[in-house]
């Protein structure tokens, strides 16, 4: 089963709600203001939590999503997205293969999958299993607790170069750096940190929003 065609990012800016960055552990309140401030598609990571804790938490914000038309995607847990019927799964490449998921997620269900060099950016294009790839870390990171070597920008354009499928990328993202990583070859820009570290998370990412949707 090939991957859907035409697949695009609905905006610049891949917001992801990690519930170990959240500040004060209010993951819900987080996912909560992305999708508050406009954000069109919104990652649920959860690390840490046990399956049944992930189900709670997945389904309220698959709840808010809904109630606004926000694409949730699950981070790592095919079996969670399904449960809580999200627009798709983010896999790694310690995760389910996507051959095997795929049948599981026809379109307009997608998968998203992330790669660390050019070989695995390659193998995902030969695949034609996913709709999209994560590409990074592009500068060092914190939100990740053994991340591979850093691409940067070079690493990036040099994937970019090679593969068709849409990019978002990640790792050490800020909005200082926002456009420099768009600009070498990204189709959208995934953050963190960034987001859960704002004072005002909502208010971030809706400016964000703005300023990269209009680049």
């Amino acid at each position: 089963m090939r991957r859907s065609a035409g697949f695009h990012f609905p905006s610049p800016v891949y917001p992801i709600a990690d519930y170990d960055a959240a500040p004060h552990g209010d993951c819900l309140r987080l996912a909560r203001a992305i999708v508050d401030a406009g954000a069109p598609l919104l990652q649920l990571r959860a690390k840490s939590l046990d399956t049944a804790s992930f189900v709670s938490l997945a389904s309220e914000v698959a709840r808010i999503c809904s109630a606004r038309g926000v694409s949730l995607v699950i981070n790592d847990r095919a079996d969670i997205a399904i449960l809580v019927d999200a627009a798709g799964v983010h896999l790694g490449q310690e995760d389910l293969y996507p051959e095997v998921v795929r049948p599981w997620f026809s379109p307009p269900r997608i998968i998203g999958w992330s790669t660390h060099n050019l070989e695995q950016a390659l193998e995902a294009e030969r695949g034609a299993l996913v709709d999209y790839i994560g590409v990074g870390p592009i500068f060092p990171t914190a939100s990740k607790r053994d991340p591979d070597p850093v691409l940067g920008l070079e690493g990036l354009r040099t994937i970019r170069a090679a593969v068709r499928l849409p990019i978002v990328a990640i790792g050490g993202i800020t909005e200082s750096n926002a456009k420099a990583v768009l600009e070498a070859g990204a189709d959208a820009v995934a953050m963190i940190s960034s987001i859960a570290r704002a004072d005002q998370p909502h208010v971030f990412v809706r400016q964000l929003l703005a300023r990269l949707s209009s680049r």
